[in-house]
């Protein structure tokens, strides 16, 4: 086997590997981090690196101009080494956000009439036992077993191998006087499935806090609520980015990255690391009580189908081939210690159903809390994010469907875009006569890039001003420097080096507005091949419930002026935030919530859009600002003849 060595960033000990092997992997081994936003596919170039000595064999430039390959820069996981060599890995970028704190959370009232001791399903019971003597030889296991029965009514409790271990030492060390703690749910009016999910010797006051969290798993911000169950108060709302980012920005890159050789274990790990990391900052927000994660008995996660089998560590290769069958929709319920999240090793893990491949429990999750399923509007329900998913119905039918918007309203795939975090620009204006840009940026200070919400809305100014055209042409006939031939085709200068973060001109390329206009156009292809299914218009929607965190930025006009959303009058349309996580809570509080999301995922028709024509239409014809068809946004039309701007194609 030949090998070499490689050293990174002039560091002294150089790593030995075998021949053919991805810079990447290499830098692994030399404990060196390298983001791969798009899964290792070539194709964000955001693991640019620079080999100083030695060369290495690329499969893919892509992204690089000719100066960058003379001057030894390549794409770390398009690499390959076959030979010794000295790499310099630059700063990667760091995945930040600003932690949701008590100050900022949303207030969250339990729900009315709240009554934990028949919706609850992790019941807390104090019992006391005759000690055994030389003649009650009963062992400790049928002792427990027996005054379930005799005090509880319960015949059949589970118990696992974990919990039999240390029934005889809580047993003695309170003296015969137990706290079980037992997860008790009913099925059909069939005998309850009962399971002992802890054991505890002596006394627990009644009115002690029962610990259990919600966590929505999304594919950018997994947030987290710790919960009282026996209040149904809400003690603690955290979220941090997923970790898995930093392996891909979009399910289908961390599909694809899970396929690679200890992919989907690497990708496990870091999203239950980032759960973990949630856990033990909620417990350390509680100030009125002392709380550990261990002292957490019960979780119930929402998440998109690839996340759910990515938590799992179940490969999730098939969601993206077709007919695209998951593994599952609805896993059994789960111990903590199974999956490594670092609760209660016996706490109850119920991972919340979805519905297909791209409409998962935080689909179900956010319908349930958001009424939709119990409403007689017809409502467009909708999460726009990398994976545009949507529900349009009521209280007697539910159609759904999701659309592969991509990452670019995540600021990903989009040269100078990045997350809403301090230095990202938000919201844009251009002065329809100067054409000259103003902006708003996160935190203050000077911008370092542009996040989805500013995206959305420079698009749109640039169109309602005329700098580009309903195909998203530059107009290079305005008299203004800021329209200018790039080094990847014509661009629009936002902010000039001067006065950026970073002393680099902030752009947005051709390139980025088609990549744009795809995500637009996808999503609102999604909403009328689901009208159109069922044989309504969109005109005829009631109301139109956003969820998720990215859409409360939104836009509204801005996003009707592209023709992301639907034209209809800005009264009907209302933001809800995380939907996913209240629908967890909800479901983590009820029995009755969980039965409820159940039912919403088997009620929901799900239409595949990969397998319609008509989505590939509507798709085509909403790739123009706003639409093909600009008689479907009225407000835009007026808005344009009083601007006076010239509509070409």
């Amino acid at each position: 086997m030949v090998v070499h060595k490689v050293t990174f960033n002039h560091r002294a000990e150089p790593v030995v590997v075998k021949s053919g092997t991805l810079i990447t992997e290499a830098a692994k081994l030399a404990g060196i981090d390298i983001n791969q936003p798009c899964g290792g596919q070539g194709r964000c170039g955001r693991c640019v690196v620079q080999v100083t000595q030695g060369t290495v064999r690329q499969r893919s430039a892509l992204r690089l101009s000719a100066e960058d390959l003379s001057l030894g820069y390549c794409l770390a996981c398009q690499s390959v080494i076959e030979g010794d060599v000295s790499i310099i890995v630059p700063e990667q970028e760091k995945i930040e956000r600003r932690l949701v704190t008590d100050k900022t959370a949303v207030e969250v009232e339990p729900p009315r009439n709240y009554a934990p001791e028949y919706q609850q399903t992790l019941k807390r019971y104090f019992l006391e036992f005759p000690a055994p003597n030389y003649e009650d030889q009963t062992d400790d296991l049928s002792r427990l077993y027996k005054q379930i029965r005799l005090e509880l009514g319960f015949d059949d409790v589970e118990i696992p191998l974990s919990l039999l271990k240390k029934i005889g030492l809580a047993l003695r060390e309170g003296d015969w006087k137990v706290t079980v703690y037992l997860d008790v749910t009913y099925q059909d009016g069939d005998k309850p499935k009962v399971r002992l999910v802890d054991i505890l010797p002596d006394h627990c006051e009644d009115d002690s806090p029962m610990w259990g969290a919600a966590i929505d798993i999304g594919t950018t911000t997994v947030t987290l609520w710790l919960v009282d169950l026996w209040t149904g108060i809400v003690h603690a709302q955290v979220a941090e980015y997923n970790a898995q980012i930093r392996r891909g920005e979009d399910v289908i890159s961390r599909i694809i990255y899970a396929d690679k050789e200890g992919g989907l274990q690497e990708l496990q790990e870091l999203v239950v690391g980032t759960i973990n990391q949630l856990l033990e900052t909620a417990c350390k927000r509680v100030k009125q009580f002392s709380v550990k994660p261990d002292d957490i008995l019960k979780i119930t996660v929402a998440g998109n189908t690839t996340m759910m089998h990515l938590f799992l560590g179940i490969p999730p290769s098939y969601i993206r081939l077709a007919p695209f069958i998951p593994t599952f929709n609805q896993a059994p319920l789960l111990r903590a210690k199974d999956i490594g999240i670092g609760a209660n090793p016996h706490a109850v893990v119920d991972c919340l159903p979805g519905v297909a491949s791209y409409v998962g429990a935080d689909i179900t999750a956010g319908v349930l809390s958001s009424g939709v399923d119990n409403t007689d509007l017809l409502t467009l329900f909708l999460d726009v994010g990398t994976n545009g998913e949507m529900v349009l119905g009521s209280k007697e039918w539910l159609v759904t469907c999701a659309c592969s918007a991509g990452p670019a309203f995540e600021g990903a795939g989009v040269r100078n875009g990045m997350r809403a975090t301090t230095g990202a620009i938000e919201e844009v204006w251009i002065h329809s006569e100067t054409y000259e840009p103003s902006y708003r940026v996160i935190g203050g200070g000077k911008p370092r890039g542009i996040c989805g919400s500013g995206l959305i809305s420079l698009l749109a100014e640039m169109f309602m001003t005329g700098v580009i055209d309903k195909a998203g042409n530059l107009n290079t006939q305005l008299t203004t420097q800021r329209i200018r031939e790039g080094d990847h085709g014509m661009e629009y200068v936002v902010v000039w080096g001067s006065e950026s973060g970073h002393g680099e001109d902030i752009v947005i390329t051709r390139v980025d507005i088609d990549n744009l206009l795809r995500a637009k156009a996808a999503i609102y292809a999604g909403f009328l091949v689901l009208a159109q299914s069922v044989g309504v218009h969109l005109e005829e929607t009631d109301q139109v419930l956003i969820g998720g965190s990215f859409g409360k930025y939104l836009n509204i006009e801005k996003s009707i002026q592209i023709g992301l959303l639907p034209d209809l009058p800005w009264e009907k349309f209302t933001f809800l935030g995380n939907t996913a996580v209240k629908g967890a809570y909800f479901a983590l509080l009820s029995q009755e919530n969980r039965e409820r999301i159940r039912e919403i995922a088997s009620k929901m028709t799900y239409i595949e859009l990969s397998a319609d024509n008509a989505f590939y239409e509507a798709f085509m014809s909403a790739m123009f600002l706003p639409h093909t068809d600009i008689a479907r946004f009225p407000s835009v039309m007026e808005a344009i003849r009083q601007a006076k701007i010239p509509i070409q194609t």
